[in-house]
């Protein structure tokens, strides 16, 4: 297969959604198939791609219509013969999308690691017309969209995200930072959506009753000096650290103690999977995935992997550190109970199998009821 995967975030931008691109090329290029990730020019996205042995392309799109960047990708897609396009954003699909509808031949999937699109016309109008299907990574995306009453019952496709659980990971050294500390962790960029400000809040409870907690973050973006502001303000500075851009976060997740997602919406949380891989407890708010990835039912918060809290709670937060903190052996049991759970059903060969055969599955679906045209872009 010919696979064109196409990504307009910023370029200084990267995100779980950007590593799964780059996790999904890289594992069907193992497989044989000529793959090829396309964003901005100088982008972190395409750096990190090369690093892992994907091939890349400079496409730049800027805004929903570009007829200049339409051709330009129709012409590229034409000329290499692209099976699949993949498409990040809405504007990916709009401008891209259409470029394909343009060549005739390529399937065009939007990939939605959360949720992407509302009930408005304009998003019911490029997702019916210029896609051809829709991957995502939770059955809670997929019932929201179904909900919609747009698609047929198979548009919407949950592949689960998949990781590699590294052998052999050095932990960060957070002992000789803050010896005799327990270290709660936590990463995401610095935004609203991560909820950091309740983790903050959260650190400021616990650190008038107890002395014995540190709290990291690895992470860089918009809210940095207003998170640094709330670290001071809240009298934090000894006991909360932002560790800035991190590019490798397992050192950090196995050095530490606890690990917690204070997001106020997400996918499936990509870094929740890593902390479970390292057999770490996990302290998570109920978004969009986590109860799938940790084990807990749609009717119930119960999991054997951690805890699931409400977002947007200190307290709740503050609460759940405790319990699970000042209880190691039901810690380390989360921890290996959440190692177990990755290992059996998000592994990177278990995704990139249910990637390829629904790759082949569309195509030929496409292919058995003739929906290819002959529009030529260059005519």
């Amino acid at each position: 297969m010919n696979v064109l995967f196409i990504n307009s975030i910023g370029k200084d931008k990267f995100g779980g959604g950007e590593k799964w691109m780059v996790n999904a090329a890289k594992g069907l290029t193992e497989r044989g198939h000529n793959v090829v990730m396309a964003s901005r020019k100088n982008s972190r996205l395409l750096k990190y791609a090369a690093e892992k042995g994907v091939q890349t392309k400079v496409m730049t799109i800027r805004g929903d219509i570009s007829p200049l960047a339409t051709l330009k990708i129709a012409s590229w897609m034409k000329q290499h013969e692209t099976d699949v396009l993949i498409c990040n954003l809405n504007k990916d699909v709009r401008v891209a999308g259409l470029a394909a509808r343009l060549v005739g031949r390529p399937v065009v999937l939007a990939r939605h690691g959360m949720l992407l699109c509302s009930r408005k016309w304009k998003h019911k109008l490029t997702l019916t017309r210029l896609t051809d299907g829709i991957i995502t990574n939770s059955q809670t995306i997929r019932k929201a969209y179904a909900e919609y009453g747009w698609f047929s019952e198979n548009f919407v496709k949950v592949i689960y995200n998949g990781l590699i659980i590294p052998e052999k990971v050095t932990a960060f050294d957070f002992a000789s930072r803050f010896p005799g500390k327990k270290i709660i962790y936590s990463a995401g960029r610095l935004s609203k959506q991560k909820g950091f400000e309740y983790l903050i809040e959260a650190a400021a409870i616990l650190k008038r009753k107890r002395n014995d907690l540190v709290f990291a973050i690895s992470g860089e973006g918009k809210l940095e000096s207003e998170l640094s502001n709330q670290i001071r303000t809240l009298g934090l500075e000894d006991s909360f650290v932002l560790l800035g851009f991190t590019p490798d976060i397992y050192p950090c997740l196995k050095g530490c103690d606890l690990f917690v997602l204070a997001s106020l919406f997400e996918g499936m949380p990509n870094v929740v999977m890593e902390a479970m891989a390292m057999q770490k407890p996990v302290i998570a708010t109920d978004v969009n995935g986590a109860r799938e990835l940790m084990g807990a039912s749609a009717e119930s918060l119960r999991c054997d992997t951690g805890l699931i809290i409400p977002p947007k709670e200190p307290q709740a937060i503050a609460e759940a550190i405790e319990k699970l903190i000042d209880n190691p052996e039901a810690a380390e049991a989360c921890g290996k109970a959440g190692h177990e759970r990755v290992k059996n059903n998000f592994t990177m060969q278990a995704m990139v199998n249910n990637l390829e055969e629904h790759l082949r599955n569309k195509i030929a679906e496409k292919r058995s009821t003739g929906q290819e045209t002959k529009t030529d872009p260059a005519s």
